[in-house]
């Protein structure tokens, strides 16, 4: 029987040279040369008052290289955070053999507010320093995450009043019923006087927000957006995946390392990002130059953005809406939806009516002409209407070549009802010279669409590596300007492990 060599397992003492720990080209070794070498962390010392009095306190440097190799791991809790430096050598390393307590690291993250951007802008610098930023293309994109917020706790003033309402007649229905039956075992009544207990807690929660919030929260167009009483700065937003209460997180990308150039949080009712362009657009332009141009998805596109982005000459390419329809690549996408059942049946489906469509009929477009399929020569009825607001010609057949046709049935959908068979064809609009016409020229030119292929290869990877491979797919924060400071946390993540696979400081 052959032998092999014990294999250890479990605890062994063993002499570690933590230096050694950090070897050259890892996030690890780029991330303490970083704080090391490279940022002022002058702005967090300034915080401290414990030079004459107080106990010591933790080096923001650790707690700052604590917290960003955890977020590289996919660690978010501040609890596995702290297990993590007493168990997991590349932790011990970092913040050599410190072990703050979760609440000194949770802390360290919700009170970073403005320190995140300087710190974001101080990486960026060092990235710019070592040639990854480009300047040719800035990919613009968001990202919706959940934040630390109930969805159930989302509503409207009038909404939280009638659950209040509701709870405080419960509650007294509840105290009513307890005076009228007899006497409970004990075991039941200490579970009913729990339940009575919740129920007026929570409406006296309902009661003191309603109090601190007296108006709803305003939208565009007097819109009323939804308040949330656990996060009222964050937003119910849709997702591919169901609706999810939460803030957008807002990534700038230069096409060369895929290197964030930019990030922000913002948190909006309605889900619509055209209010976030212009913001963007501002917070990039110390790093452009007069050939950078921006590329955005259709999220971003309005007149207003566009007329702005002409009025200050920058260039962009921005679809709208319906440019894939308008490009022969995406033709027939449809049957690549993502069905609810994996066996979903990929057989052309019949079609329920059998009755002509405008198709079937011949429409001359100069004579202002209609010939339905039977040969008929149909009148014109309304040439002037809109359909969705668009010029349309509208034709209605004669009631003596309808009444009398053999095609009626597949003609008409109730032809025992119908007279006639009516059609409607919608004429070429003149298109206008404005920002929107010109915007969708440029995007179906080939440059347009070439530079939709870049924009995707250029954003979409970087959200890949955030939410997949670190895993950082939701907020543990509360309130748009802590959020903020994570989302730039995440975003310095990304940066600094561009810098440790370019080769910086190995």
């Amino acid at each position: 029987m052959p032998r092999f060599k014990a294999v250890h397992k479990g605890l062994k003492l063993l002499p570690i040279d933590f230096d050694k720990q950090l070897l050259p080209g890892t996030f690890e070794h780029a991330l303490c040369y970083l704080v090391d070498h490279e940022l002022d962390l002058a702005d967090f010392h300034a915080r401290y008052r414990n030079s004459v009095e107080g106990a010591p306190a933790y080096d923001p440097a650790v707690l700052l290289k604590i917290v960003l190799l955890a977020y590289s791991r996919g660690i978010i809790s501040s609890r596995q955070m702290e297990a993590a430096c007493r168990e997991h050598v590349l932790f011990m390393a970092i913040s050599g053999d410190s072990q703050p307590h979760f609440t000194t690291l949770a802390q360290f993250v919700s009170n970073m507010g403005e320190l995140a951007a300087k710190l974001f802008a101080q990486v960026l610098v060092v990235c710019d320093r070592q040639g990854l930023i480009g300047r040719e293309m800035f990919a613009i994109d968001g990202v919706k995450l959940p934040s630390n917020a109930s969805k159930a706790r989302s509503g409207t003033r009038a909404d939280f009043l009638s659950q209040a309402e509701k709870m405080e007649k419960a509650a007294e229905a509840m105290i009513e019923r307890q005076r009228q039956c007899d006497k409970r075992p004990e075991d039941e009544e200490e579970r009913v006087a729990r339940k009575l207990e919740r129920l007026q807690a929570d409406a006296r929660q309902l009661r003191a927000w309603l109090k601190d919030n007296p108006e709803d929260r305003k939208g565009a167009k007097g819109r009323i957006n939804l308040s949330n009483r656990t996060d009222n700065e964050s937003a119910k937003m849709a997702t591919g995946k169901g609706v999810i209460q939460g803030y957008t997180g807002v990534a700038t990308v230069d096409e060369k390392a895929q290197i964030i150039v930019e990030a922000q949080a913002q948190a909006h009712g309605t889900g619509s990002e055209q209010a976030l362009l212009e913001p963007v657009i501002d917070a990039t332009s110390p790093l452009r130059n007069a050939d950078t141009c921006y590329t955005a998805d259709a999220g971003y596109h309005s007149r207003k953005a566009l007329e702005q982005l002409e009025a200050a000459g920058i260039a962009a390419f921005i679809p709208d809406n319906g440019y894939r329809k308008r490009d022969a690549r995406y033709a027939g996408q449809a049957r690549h939806t993502e069905k609810p059942d994996p066996l979903w049946d990929k057989r052309p489906k019949r079609v329920s009516s059998h009755c002509y469509t405008p198709a079937d009929f011949h429409f001359d477009p100069l004579h202002k002409t209609c010939t339905c399929p039977a040969g008929k020569t149909l009148y014109g009825n309304g040439s002037h209407g809109l359909i969705k607001g668009q010029p349309a010609i509208k034709f209605k057949g004669a009631l003596r070549d309808c009444l009398s046709c053999l095609q009626r049935k597949q003609c008409l959908r109730t032809p025992e009802k119908t007279a006639a068979r009516q059609v409607a064809f919608l004429l070429p609009q003149a298109e206008q010279d404005n920002a929107l016409s010109r915007m969708r020229r440029r995007i179906d030119s080939d440059t347009g669409r070439a530079m939709t292929t870049r924009r995707f290869a250029t954003v979409e990877p970087v959200f890949g590596n955030l939410r997949h491979n670190k895993r950082l797919d939701r907020f543990s924060l509360r309130g748009r300007e802590r959020v903020d400071g994570q989302w730039k946390l995440y975003c310095v993540t990304h940066n600094i492990e561009k810098l440790a696979h370019r080769g910086a400081w190995s």
